[in-house]
């Protein structure tokens, strides 16, 4: 073999894809497939160096892609075929650059090669053969599938019609194309662990968005023609009625996916463009219901646990949709649940099902509302009573009266904090002095994204975050550090969510400002005074404490 110095340019270091200096007594002319071999023992391409020794000598980051869950728009940007050629997978797409696993980081013109076929600028990760070839089979493996589907399905379509295609009767079978879409559309949210699908039609094309963490990802797109076989199909799960397709519909399907029990909530919607389709993704192996679970600080949660061993008086949870506050009104009742006590809820729907608990789903059809159930629960002796939501002045008014009738009552509203809901109450026509004799306690809450600990690196806020929070009140920092974005939070750099309370407990000085209708304002210095610690302090010390970033606590809590 005869030496060559311009073997290093297929070298790369760390996150810029650039080459990096090798002695020319380390780096030898390779074989046909001109991948660069080593008589020394420092060549990154040693057959007896393991794949962490490569990416040290490298100077990249290495990864054992356990567990990782691909993003689909990578995945997208390169074949099937390409990426077995040259053994890499595209994990994520962030800022207009590519991160890909590789496993001959040392190949010549690795990099320059990949960045032409993608069209962006590529980073490598180091990771081994049977890493990568594993998680290519599992990458493209969905895509492969959606791929052919649609494909079956558009023949189908060319073969006949426009109208019968739209109209006709729509494919059930297992092997349908559609039938294969959707399968696939709920395995993608099984593996995202989202809480939410979207599938919306978009003139153009579908579009398909999982909600993870609180944010919308788009997954998936297919061809418009697919866009009312789709609706049909999950319709058809629903036992929903394929035929209206101007009026809002609701359903739900029990499903086993990939080997978890999936509860799904379907909703859909005329738009201007066809009918709108939202899943909401319960994962009952997932359910946990613990007060330790949800978050609170010890000294909230030491307070929550003595407000809720009252025997009666009412307890509401205050946040907008999807804040956890059905998570949180679940949590309460494993905590106070025994044999000794009858428990009753009444909830539209019923998220999850407990054995020991009597639960009712709202039917409005059937005449079975929130204030019908309740009025129905007061009759069956019950002790501890959960109203899903406080929607109507009538369904507030039986809640209340239930709790000034000695029963301890759990319900939600939707309010932005703590002191509004109680102003919530007013507004809808409940009398100061019966709201102050019933009300125990208002919880305000979020949900709010933490940073990932794998990307955790400083950096220098948006001038607009750095005055808000400054405003809010926190402290001057030297450093500020957030998640960056890397293989294990699919570039997004979040990774999971941690919830965010102020418990407003209802004294004797508190029930003089409600039956006075003090203002918002009056409220809130009185429950700082005594005690409360507000939910925008809440996020200030998880800011402070590294544990999320000042743009997600705007996002989550904006409350000047």
């Amino acid at each position: 073999m005869r030496r060559s110095k311009d073997r290093t340019s297929g070298l790369v270091s760390a996150g810029t894809g650039q080459g990096v200096a090798y002695s020319d007594t380390d780096i030898h002319a390779g074989s046909d497939d001109d991948r660069v071999e080593s008589v020394a023992p420092v060549s990154a391409d040693s057959s007896s160096l393991s794949p962490e020794q490569r990416a040290k000598i490298l100077g990249l980051p290495y990864t054992d892609l356990a567990d990782f869950s691909f993003d689909p728009k990578a995945v997208r940007i390169l074949s099937e075929v390409d990426a077995r050629n040259y053994l890499v997978v595209p994990l994520l797409v962030r800022g207009g650059r590519a991160t890909m696993a590789s496993a001959e980081p040392g190949r010549l013109n690795l990099v320059d090669e990949l960045t032409e076929l993608v069209g962006m600028p590529v980073d490598l990760v180091v990771s081994s053969v049977e890493a990568v070839e594993a998680a290519i089979d599992k990458a493209y493996e969905a895509t492969t599938a959606v791929s052919d589907a649609v494909r079956v399905f558009e023949a189908r379509v060319s073969e006949r019609a426009a109208a019968t295609a739209t109209e006709g009767p729509v494919e059930v079978d297992a092997n349908a194309p559609v039938v294969r879409v959707v399968s696939q559309i709920l395995s993608q949210a099984v593996s995202d662990k989202a809480s939410d699908v979207h599938i919306e039609p978009m003139g153009d094309r579908v579009r398909v968005r999982n909600r993870i963490d609180g944010a919308l990802h788009e997954v998936m797109s297919l061809p418009q023609s697919m866009a009312q076989a789709l609706v049909s199909r999950i319709k058809i799960m629903a036992e929903l009625n394929i035929v209206e397709r101007r009026r809002p519909q609701d359903g739900q399907i029990e499903a086993e996916v990939d080997g978890k029990e999936l509860d799904i909530r379907v909703s859909t919607t005329s738009t201007v463009n066809g009918e709108k389709t939202v899943l909401r993704i319960l994962d009952k192996s997932r359910a946990m219901y613990d007060i330790e679970t949800l978050g609170m600080p010890d000294d909230v949660a030491t307070v929550y646990r003595e407000i809720i061993r009252s025997p009666y008086g009412m307890v509401v949870c205050a946040g907008p949709t999807g804040s956890g506050k059905t998570t949180t009104l679940y949590a309460s009742l494993m905590a106070i649940n025994n044999d000794e006590i009858n428990v009753m809820t009444v909830e539209d729907p019923v998220e999850y099902t407990f054995p020991t608990i009597n639960q009712i789903g709202i039917h409005e059809q059937a005449g079975v509302t929130f204030a019908a159930g309740l009025r129905s629960i007061l009759r069956q002796d019950p002790d501890a009573i959960l109203v899903g939501e406080i929607r109507d002045v009538e369904t507030a008014r039986i809640a209340i009266q239930a709790a000034l009738t000695g029963h301890f009552v759990l319900s939600t509203i939707h309010a932005t904090d703590a002191v509004s809901a109680l102003h919530r109450f007013v507004d809808m026509g409940i009398e100061s002095f019966l709201l102050a004799s019933s009300m125990l306690a208002v919880v305000g809450q979020r949900l709010i994204r933490r940073s990932c600990p794998h990307c955790l690196q400083p950096y220098v806020p948006e001038v607009e975050d750095l005055s808000f929070y400054e405003r809010m009140g926190g402290k001057p920092k030297e450093v500020f550090v957030k998640g960056m974005g890397c293989t294990q939070c699919s570039g997004t750099g979040y990774s999971g969510r941690i919830g965010v309370y102020e418990v407003l407990r209802i004294t004797n000085e508190m029930r003089d400002l409600i039956v006075r209708n003090a203002s918002v304002d009056e409220f809130r210095r009185l429950a700082v005074e005594q005690g409360m610690v507000p939910m925008r302090d809440q996020a200030l010390r998880l800011v402070a404490a590294a544990t999320t970033t000042i743009a997600e606590a705007v996002r989550a809590i904006y409350i000047l």
